[in-house]
């Protein structure tokens, strides 16, 4: 089997590295060509250059705009082989995973929506948590490419892969939101951070979060594994959705207010643990 990978950025890259490691013929574009060098595919000029005749697409762009314009308006998905899977792995909304979803099957092609979560550390271990919506016959069929990614666990149709990740993100920013807090608690209070977290760590408020992030806010390490401007993409994505179902979430809404606080005082690029310098920024407290 022929596999186009498109996009090779901070998740894309290992992602792509691990599926070259079992021997697969791989086709990898990105808009920086060197970054698709990078990972030991075949390097394609252009999207349709990797696409074309592929029996497979894996697709890990920015977000929903970026995989319209590169799959559907430039013609990559239509260069792909008859029957080929088009898994998008990239943080897209639930319609544009349905909208998606619907134009791939009117042309022949097999649809599966698969975020991630894990970030970085996660893509070059080949431990990420793969969330996939689609036929299950399709998301079997996918199963050797995303084998070497992570774990994937088939949600349901095309759309539930989407759906699951936008309930992934905003419990990943309120719990990130609630770490801030309790680390800026634990200062002021005149308690040390880090022997709070150790703490915590062993009892009921024990959480991926707390440990990797907390541990980022401790050492003020936020260096981007997850940018705080996708977090906001991905949040804001969420409340449409509950919008339309008619739900009122409140702590959705107050983390995504502090996240488009964080970006609007500079912190766009920043990783979403970052969160604890708008919180500190709001207490008047500096490092």
């Amino acid at each position: 089997m022929t596999v186009a990978f498109l996009g090779t950025g901070l998740m894309g890259a290992p992602m792509c590295r691990n599926l070259v490691a079992t021997g697969a013929t791989v086709r990898a574009w990105n808009r920086s060509a060197d970054k698709a060098q990078a990972t030991g595919a075949a390097v394609a000029a252009t999207p349709e250059d990797a696409t074309r005749g592929a029996e497979a697409c894996i697709v890990i762009l920015s977000d929903g705009p970026a995989c319209r314009e590169v799959l559907f308006d430039t013609g990559a998905a239509a260069a792909l082989a008859p029957g080929a899977l088009l898994i998008v792995m990239a943080s897209i909304s639930h319609p544009e995973a349905l909208e998606f979803a619907a134009m791939t099957t009117r042309m022949g092609l097999r649809w599966i929506d698969a975020p991630v979560s894990g970030g970085t550390p996660a893509a070059q271990a080949g431990t990420l948590s793969i969330m996939a919506g689609g036929a299950a016959a399709d998301v079997d069929a996918a199963r050797p490419l995303l084998d070497p990614m992570g774990r994937t666990v088939h949600i349901g149709p095309a759309g539930t892969g989407a759906l699951t990740k936008l309930i992934n993100q905003i419990t990943v920013a309120s719990t990130i939101a609630t770490v801030a807090e309790a680390m800026i608690l634990a200062e002021a209070g005149g308690a040390d951070p880090g022997r709070v977290r150790e703490a915590l760590m062993g009892g009921f408020a024990s959480s991926r979060i707390l440990e990797l992030h907390g541990q980022r806010m401790i050492a003020r390490d936020f260096v981007p594994g997850g940018p705080a401007r996708y977090q906001v993409k991905d949040t804001a994505a969420a409340k449409a959705v509950a919008a339309r179902l008619g739900l009122d979430l409140p702590v959705l809404n107050l983390a995504h207010e502090l996240f488009s606080d964080l970006i609007a005082h500079g912190g766009g690029d920043l990783d979403h643990a970052a969160l604890l310098l708008e919180l500190r920024r709001r207490n008047g407290l500096r490092d």
